[in-house]
């Protein structure tokens, strides 16, 4: 039995029947013409979310994705390291003693996954200091995802690959081109030794790494170039947090700030998301506030699956993808 036969007749009440609609509303969008963003929150590149992502990618079933620094850089960390990572299945049972041990080891821990410093995080940061440093001295300026394209294509880290290429999502957005946003870089290990680096005077101005106000600047034209009302622009929120709160409001600056009027809302929008419905929390908020910012519609199709996105994720697109 095929993925998509065994959900269709297994998953029919609740979260369960909400993650199918999600699905069909995911494909009826992209049938009808519509391009989709994809936001990536918390460690999804560290729960190899490359190997369903990367798939999507190559069947064009993603058109831009927004997400945080740390997703950008895990996804090429268990590319090349990914040999040396530990799991720790009684992550909940750690002491402190335990916390300092593998402190102490220089492995870093991710709920129940541990990225070794040396071999992920140290050796990619040789790799891209050199484009650092080269865009400096010739005063040019990247995105932070453009510095990951760059080193990617380069082949410089080929040598160290230990997953399947194919499942890597950041290498198959780089073959593509993909645009991608991440907001709040600076918040993420390479973000740090990026400042690390300015502060030490290894790379001389700061703004060689665009930054979030540029991205969104970006995002804005892109937006305008790329939606209309026969072609659509879809949001589907993996998690809640900078990912997904930074593009969305793309659409509410476009027409309030820039008096684009003529710019569509978002056309589909779904999140997956364990954050319980709260006072004050966006990421727990139900879709139907964002029509009040200008963001969805009252006829946008919106989807919520409160569940595990590391669960859920993979298996809409597996329906997407008809396996």
């Amino acid at each position: 039995m095929k993925i998509t036969e065994f959900l269709k007749h297994n998953y029919r009440h609740f979260n369960a029947a909400a993650l199918i609609d999600a699905a069909e509303g995911y494909k009826a969008h992209l049938d009808n013409g519509g391009k989709m963003m994809v936001t990536l929150a918390g460690a999804m590149s560290t729960a190899e979310m490359g190997i369903s992502l990367a798939e999507m990618i190559r069947q064009d079933k993603v058109q831009i994705i927004s997400c945080t620094g740390a997703n950008l850089e895990e996804d090429v960390f268990n590319l090349v390291a990914h040999d040396y990572y530990e799991r720790v299945p009684n992550y909940r049972e750690l002491s402190t003693a335990e916390e300092q041990a593998l402190l102490e080891r220089h492995m870093n821990r991710v709920t129940d996954t541990c990225i070794p410093e040396m071999e992920a995080m140290r050796r990619i940061e040789d790799v891209i200091l050199e484009e650092w440093v080269k865009a400096d001295q010739a005063n040019e300026a990247y995105f932070p995802h453009e510095f990951f394209y760059k080193i990617l294509l380069s082949g410089k880290l080929e040598q160290f690959y230990q997953i399947d290429p194919k499942d890597s999502w950041l290498l198959e957005a780089a073959k593509k081109n993909l645009p991608i946003i991440v907001p709040g870089w600076e918040d993420s290990t390479l973000g740090n030794m990026f400042a690390g680096h300015v502060i030490s005077g290894d790379v001389k101005k700061v703004h060689t790494v665009r930054t979030g106000i540029e991205y969104m600047m970006f995002l804005a034209e892109w937006y305008t170039k790329n939606a209309s009302e026969e072609s659509t622009i879809g949001f589907f929120q993996i998690g809640g947090g900078i990912a997904g709160d930074f593009p969305i409001c793309v659409v509410p600056m476009l027409h309030q700030d820039l008096q684009r009027t003529n710019v569509p809302l978002w056309g589909y929008f779904c999140q997956i998301s364990d954050s319980t419905t709260s006072y004050g929390s966006y990421s727990g908020a139900v879709p139907n506030e964002k029509i009040t910012w200008g963001k969805l519609g009252q006829e946008t199709p919106k989807f919520i699956v409160e569940s595990d996105a590391t669960i859920v994720a993979p298996l809409i697109f597996a329906i997407v993808l008809d396996q």
